[in-house]
């Protein structure tokens, strides 16, 4: 059983005055005992097909009548133009029920629920996430999804980039103890991927140019819009690359994905309410470069308590971003506040020669990244100063006695990214199983 006809194509007009075979499931249904208006849904659209007893006959249309939502059927018929909200519908010639659904368990996500909801989840939703996915709103956002997924792979292969895997149990913290996830591994202990930079570093000398799209892995509780214990991860490294050359591809891998969601889903943004302008603006931009130090002052000036050397939160990031009108890189933090394979700058080693890329709308930081701390001699000192345990890392101090280089890459949140540009209001709206502190089912 092969599937040729998608309702997209007949709602695009190819197949007006023309036999059509449809498959897909009842979305809408409604009638009397001669004629049933049946919304049919696949995942190019929705369409109106008219099912007339005098024409398909009494079984096949009581099948149809007593048929619930969400049951899935195929029905032939012939395209018809119409005036009404899609241009396109069905006269059906006949049909037939491949998968029905049990009365006595109907589909739960009913318009109800989905009004309760009003564009966030509630935690009936959450449970009842496989089925949810069905709807048109989470549809519509795994599309846009998929786009930024594919923007990122494109952005990166088109300038000649390596897509290259790491492991994901790891030994070692990448951004802090605190936040690994612990877990066995055949009588020793493990720890499930933070981020596939250290493991990048390694080929870098290899492949000089790579990237990769993976999950990773936070034990964060925090219960935020903006946060996920497993997301995913686009991150790339690059040989005899400098803190600006990076920042060149984070900008440039940023506003290539607003521009290919543009180009590709503007009738998906134009669905969920997203204000095209804004995207444009995200895409079309140049995005100013913020140190620090500027940073804190700004906040004190705007009464917020922070100190020199503290590591901005979210809370701070929402309130210096809140008149952005395109993304801000965020540079040059203190050298105590980020981990040791931030290099120091050369002109003032207090500082690190790093990045952050903060989105507007409140949406926070999306991008980490910088130059990397590439000599041996600085790479020790730096471990010893945050009194860090050599073993761990013994391979990634070996990459640098081997013709060690200047070197950088980043880290972007996908989710993060999905989320900003669609305006979702919570990061869960864009995955399709959200994994929180709280939920790892269904």
């Amino acid at each position: 059983m092969a599937k040729d006809t998608w309702i997209g194509d007949v709602l695009a007009g190819n197949y007006n005055g023309k036999e059509v075979e449809l498959m897909g499931w009842i979305h809408r249904s409604r009638g009397s005992n001669k004629i049933r208006f049946i919304v049919l849904r696949d995942s190019t659209g929705n369409v109106q097909c008219v099912v007339k007893r005098d024409t398909i006959g009494d079984e096949a249309f009581e099948a149809m009548k007593t048929a619930l939502i969400e049951s899935s059927v195929i029905i032939r018929g012939t395209v018809q133009s119409t005036d009404r909200e899609h241009g396109y519908e069905i006269q059906v010639t006949s049909c037939e029920i491949v998968g029905g659904v049990n009365p006595e368990r109907p589909f739960p996500i009913t318009e109800s629920a989905m009004a309760e909801a009003d564009g966030g989840e509630t935690e009936f939703l959450l449970d009842n996430r496989h089925l949810y996915l069905r709807t048109g709103r989470m549809t519509t956002m795994l599309k846009m999804r998929s786009t930024v997924f594919g923007a990122v792979h494109s952005y990166f292969r088109d300038l000649d980039f390596v897509e290259y895997q790491a492991p994901n149990f790891v030994a070692g913290a990448v951004e802090g103890g605190s936040t690994l996830f612990e877990v066995p591994y055949f009588g020793r202990k493990a720890y499930l991927t933070q981020s596939w930079q250290l493991y990048a570093e390694a080929a870098m000398p290899a492949l000089e140019r790579l990237y990769t799209m993976a999950p990773s892995f936070r034990a964060e509780k925090s219960r935020t819009r903006r946060h996920l214990t497993e997301f995913w991860h686009a991150e790339m490294e690059m040989a005899w690359a400098s803190n600006a050359d990076i920042m060149e591809h984070g900008e440039g891998v940023v506003r290539h994905i607003a521009r290919t969601l543009l180009d590709e889903r503007e009738e998906e943004l134009t669905e969920v309410g997203r204000d095209l302008d804004l995207v444009a603006q995200y895409a079309d931009n140049p995005y100013p470069r913020m140190r620090y130090d500027e940073a804190v002052e700004t906040l004190q000036g705007m009464g917020v308590d922070v100190e020199w050397g503290q590591d901005l939160d979210y809370s701070k990031e929402k309130v210096l971003t809140a008149d952005f009108e395109v993304p801000h890189f965020l540079t040059h933090y203190p050298r105590i506040a980020k981990p040791f394979y931030h290099r120091p700058d050369p002109e003032d080693p207090k500082y690190v020669l790093c990045h952050d890329l903060l989105a507007p709308e409140g949406y926070g930081e999306i991008i980490g990244g910088g130059e990397r701390t590439w000599s041996e001699k600085e790479i020790l000192e730096r471990i010893d100063e945050e009194g860090t345990p050599r073993d761990a890392y013994e391979f990634y101090i070996d990459i640098r006695r081997y013709g060690g280089v200047p070197h950088g890459g980043f880290g972007m949140g996908v989710d993060r990214v999905v989320t900003w540009l669609t305006g979702a209001d919570h990061i869960r709206e864009t995955i399709p199983f959200p994994r929180d502190s709280r939920r790892v089912t269904p």
